[in-house]
């Protein structure tokens, strides 16, 4: 398919919906400016979990492409690795999901992170070569300099009205 951007026909027309997870609570260490904050994995998933399907009016959570436990944090080493589920093998907005969830961790965490966005294993068809352009410094960064790309996804990024 292809459908999503521009109208057409939906990859997956009656996705399933899941339950969002409540807001977090925020704890007394939390609050406290002395403590230094570390990124949990929780954290990670609050920046992702709002992020817009490119063909669904519903977030990314929603549709069960991120969840917490496949979000791995080491604050210490400074790592974030995000395993996202597309909802379809064939989905060929894999990409763009990735994407987005790539661009909203740079945009959100210290520079000192390195990020590794893939796709859960064995849940899409062109697994690997989606992993690639995703680990891709330069591809990422030419697609970022691609105006409609960047364009759409914003949209992911932008929170709904």
């Amino acid at each position: 398919g292809g459908g999503g951007v521009g109208g057409g026909l939906l990859e997956n027309a009656n996705p399933l919906i899941y339950e969002r997870s409540g807001e977090r609570p925020v704890t007394a260490g939390e609050e406290d400016e002395q403590v230094p904050d570390s990124i949990d994995a929780r954290e990670i998933f609050d920046l992702i979990r709002s992020i817009n399907d490119p063909e669904h009016p519903l977030t990314l959570e929603e549709l069960n492409v991120v969840e917490q436990v496949r979000v791995q944090v080491s604050d210490p080493e400074s790592t974030v690795a995000v395993a996202f589920t597309p909802t379809i093998p064939h989905c060929s907005m894999a990409t763009l999901i990735g994407l987005s969830i790539k661009v909203k961790l740079l945009r959100s965490l210290p520079q000192r992170f390195k990020m590794d966005v893939h796709i859960t294993p064995g849940t899409h068809a062109s697994e690997h070569a989606v992993n690639k352009q995703l680990a891709d410094k330069e591809r990422v960064a030419a697609a970022l300099e691609n105006t409609h790309l960047l364009e759409v996804v914003n949209q992911c990024l932008s929170a709904r009205s």
